[in-house]
């Protein structure tokens, strides 16, 4: 009997890079560790951006990409939450979704498998279709899966809103956190960004598994309870840590990394937002003259400001210098101990390097898993979407981070800001989050070694689609 082809996995991100980076690192972990062929199917408003083009480039030639014809959203007002706008962008790419399906049966090659990240159910639809098994990767942690997980009985019991809720939300095996901290498109239960979260949550229980970008010591008492029978959901599998390594490529980045080659061991906190998050002029100040006040080493990312936290998620959003709205002077006071980045900055390599001993950051997931993995900690400073919730996860449960506080009128002055910071970098508060950072670097490398529980996770799904490609061609489907 001829043997069984290796399974052919489509993965369809959702828009954003913080969606594409993880699902890459995955895409490298199918193709080297089991041999499967990938193919990204990318979907978005408009042509592929440079960055998403860099990353899919950047892969090995067994993972292909096939780019579909832009989702025609000009129908949206303006004001059209980026949740509402990717789940959309899912849904109307379906007919070309289905188009792509066609073509890869007529040359004998339909995927085994779609993986869509937390945004894409939608795309379930045409997979049944195609006997395809659909599949999520999950790129936030298992606390906030657990919440998606929830939502719909949650959706039926409550009353009001979450930020009227007077009790912490307790799910099994999580951090409870107050109403007030759950994901932005939660926050009202009318708008048409909660619909839609809720629209995809419930159609969470359709996919045949949910890979998670965690670990089990990372967050132990979550994944057991997602792991336990019950709750109509899929097995859950922590594949994490999959966070992107890159070469270094750039002026820019050889300047920043010179100078930080100059700086003592641990002595540089890092700061930055993400590659969508942004802060509104006044809050940059009080920032910017906080890190002065704190007289300690930084490296900042900047970017221009705006009133709209999440204003660059799409596409960048001011072409104006950042530079020129920082206070008058602080480049002046700071240039000894500070090194300005416009915009763009190689992350992975600057947590790596040993002068830094701390980051300033949105508590993206993605970013939060490349300071565990190189054991750097955190100041939690979440912004938008499921961060508030991730900041309450490092800062009170795994304790990897101190917590900036904003004040009554939520802006984080500078006086909090210096406080906050010369506590991670000098304090005895900033000593314990750093043993506990160390001890999950030790863990991350170790889940992800031969016999570690993600690897194992991540073989086990594999062993499933493998078994599922040989079912279907017994049967004469694929």
């Amino acid at each position: 009997m001829e043997e069984s082809k290796a399974p052919h996995v489509a993965i369809l991100p959702s828009p954003g890079m913080g969606h594409l980076i993880p699902l890459a690192q995955f895409a490298k972990q199918l193709v080297h560790y089991h041999a499967f062929s990938v193919t990204f199917l990318v979907i978005g408003e408009g042509p592929p951006s440079k960055s998403q083009r860099t990353v899919l480039n950047s892969l090995p030639s067994s993972i292909s990409s096939v780019f579909l014809p832009p989702a025609d959203l000009t129908d949206l007002p303006p004001t059209t939450r980026i949740e509402t706008r990717i789940s959309l962008t899912v849904s109307r790419s379906n007919p070309e979704l289905r188009r792509v399906f066609d073509s890869f049966s007529a040359e004998g090659r339909l995927p085994t498998v779609l993986c869509v990240d937390l945004f894409g159910t939608d795309a379930f639809d045409v997979a049944v279709e195609f006997h395809v098994s659909p599949y999520i990767f999950f790129p936030s942690t298992a606390n906030v899966l657990s919440f998606f997980l929830h939502l719909p009985k949650l959706d039926e019991t409550m009353s009001c809103e979450f930020s009227e809720l007077t009790e912490p939300v307790q799910l099994p095996g999580c951090v409870p956190f107050a109403g007030k901290d759950a994901p932005d498109p939660a926050r009202d239960r009318k708008h048409d960004v909660y619909k839609c979260l809720l629209h995809n949550a419930k159609r969470y229980k359709e996919a045949e598994g949910i890979l998670v970008n965690t670990f089990l010591d990372l967050e132990p008492n979550a994944l057991k309870a997602l792991q336990e029978p019950g709750l109509d959901k899929p097995p859950v599998y922590p594949i994490g840590p999959l966070v992107k390594q890159e070469g270094s490529n750039g002026t820019e980045e050889s300047e920043c990394l010179k100078w930080l080659d100059k700086q003592p061991l641990g002595s540089v906190l890092y700061v930055s937002f993400g590659s969508g998050g942004v802060l509104t002029l006044e809050q940059l100040n009080e920032l910017a003259l906080g890190l002065e006040d704190s007289k300690q080493r930084f490296l900042w990312v900047i970017r221009s400001p705006s009133q709209t936290a999440d204003a660059s998620f799409f596409r960048s959003h001011s072409e104006a210098d950042p530079l020129t709205f920082l206070p008058h002077g602080f480049l002046e006071r700071t240039k000894d101990r500070g090194f300005m980045i416009p915009s763009w900055a190689p992350q992975a390599q600057i947590l790596a390097h040993p002068s830094t001993g701390g980051f300033l950051s949105h508590c993206g997931w993605n970013s939060t898993l490349e300071s565990i993995v190189s054991g750097v900690p955190l100041i939690a400073w979440p912004l938008y979407a499921e961060q508030k919730m991730n900041a309450v996860l490092l800062a009170e449960d795994i304790h990897v981070a101190l917590r900036a506080h904003a004040g009554d009128e939520g802006m984080v002055r500078r006086e909090e800001v210096a406080r906050v910071v010369k506590g991670l970098m000098e304090g005895e508060e900033g000593k314990g989050v750093r043993n506990k950072m160390k001890e999950m670097k030790e863990e991350a490398s170790r889940v992800l070694s031969d016999d570690g529980s993600s690897t194992k996770a991540l073989s086990l799904v594999a062993l499933k689609w493998k078994d599922h490609q040989k079912g279907l061609e017994q049967n004469g489907k694929h």
